[in-house]
């Protein structure tokens, strides 16, 4: 259920289910939730999740967060170490992986609903991000 709404606070909410613990654990633990604390992080990843389709402006992007793009673009470097195009990149794979393992979709359709022209440019940047194919990626969760 909580996946459905959002594939990102699944992951989050398994990963604090599964973590035993241990102190030698809690560094693993604190970053990601910190990360997604910040306020500014957090507006810009809720509307970069509403837009995955329709494509990546940093103008909109720092407008819909109430802030300048300057101001965006180094928040998101200071907090996840990342510039706002490629956490919005992550999105979109995190969100295509979702989608590869819990349905039957065909690639081209998921890449037209992450905002790729077809199927092959999502192949390519999932083997280039995460090092597997569409088929390894599947049958992990089936």
């Amino acid at each position: 259920m909580i996946r459905r709404q959002s594939p990102a606070l699944a992951a989050l909410t398994a990963h604090y289910l599964l973590i035993e613990p241990r102190v030698s654990q809690a560094s693993f633990i604190i970053p990601d939730h910190v990360a997604h604390s910040d306020p500014l992080v957090e507006r810009f990843e809720l509307w970069a999740r509403r837009r995955l389709a329709q494509g990546f402006s940093l103008s909109d992007a720092a407008r819909s967060a109430g802030t300048s793009e300057r101001t965006l673009a180094r928040r998101l470097r200071t907090v996840l170490g990342k510039s706002p195009l490629s956490y919005f990149q992550d999105l979109r794979v995190e969100r295509a992986v979702h989608l590869l393992q819990t349905s039957n979709t065909s690639v081209d359709r998921i890449a037209a609903e992450i905002g790729y022209s077809d199927g092959v440019t999502l192949r390519t940047l999932l083997r280039r991000k995460l090092g597997r194919g569409v088929r390894e990626i599947r049958s992990r969760h089936r």
